[in-house]
């Protein structure tokens, strides 16, 4: 539990969440780091500290309802020096302003970078959930995944083109949907969990950590895993 701050919405609360998200606060109070990812944060406390929204909301367009439960993400600007074109979860390296990174920082810095790049209002995410610390190698990032519940949803697009080419949700039916998984193969010979979902390839980072949340929240669904997606990094 972090500290209080004077700045709203960066204290953790699971006061008021939806029962759907019940098996989901309950994966995060319980998984183990080497449970969501073999790459984690070098020892010797190397890397660029970061955080990523994992954001949670339900209803689509107008707050109906009609598509369900889904989660915010956003494609990355082809221009990019790091994960170029990619999917991706709303976030970025923490500023000096948003404090202590073993502290408030990475919730600070999720929904600022959130803000930055999509446009939502802050005041209308209520954060419930901190994961352990990750590493990404190709970048030197550790990234701390934060965890959301979009109370109050509010207008979202995209703000910079120059970091953000779209910003678009996912149903979460869509993603334990078996039809929409496969695994992708790197030109290194790696291998991971993909979505193909709203016209985009999940994949990489972001595909292991939703990965990772519906197996331990006990939504996924069996799936063809010899389904495979190459990813061709000529270009």
């Amino acid at each position: 539990m972090t500290r209080a701050s004077h700045t709203e919405g960066v204290t953790l609360s699971k006061d008021g969440l939806p029962g759907w998200l019940d098996p989901v606060v309950h994966a995060v109070e319980t998984i183990e780091p080497l449970q969501l990812s073999r790459f984690l944060p070098p020892a010797n406390g190397a890397g660029r500290q970061s955080a990523v929204l994992i954001l949670f909301g339900e209803g689509g367009e107008g707050g109906e309802g009609e598509r369900g439960p889904e989660l915010l993400l956003m494609e990355r600007a082809s221009s990019l020096r790091s994960h170029a074109g990619q999917p991706s979860f709303p976030g970025g390296a923490l500023d000096p302003e948003d404090g202590d990174p073993k502290g408030d920082g990475p919730l600070r810095a999720a929904l600022r970078e959130a803000e930055e790049e999509t446009g939502l209002d802050p005041s209308g995410v209520q954060l419930f959930g901190v994961l352990p610390k990750l590493y990404i190698p190709v970048s030197g990032f550790v990234v701390t995944p934060v965890l959301g519940w979009w109370r109050e949803p509010t207008p979202v697009g995209v703000v910079d083109p120059n970091e953000t080419a779209r910003v678009f949700t996912v149903p979460v039916a869509d993603l334990t949907d078996p039809d929409n998984r496969a695994t992708t193969v790197h030109p290194s010979g790696h291998r991971g969990p993909a979505f193909l979902v709203e016209s985009a390839l999940v994949w990489g980072f972001t595909a292991g950590i939703i990965d990772r949340i519906l197996h331990y929240a006990g939504w996924e669904r069996p799936w063809d895993r010899e389904k495979q997606v190459p990813l061709d990094w000529r270009a």
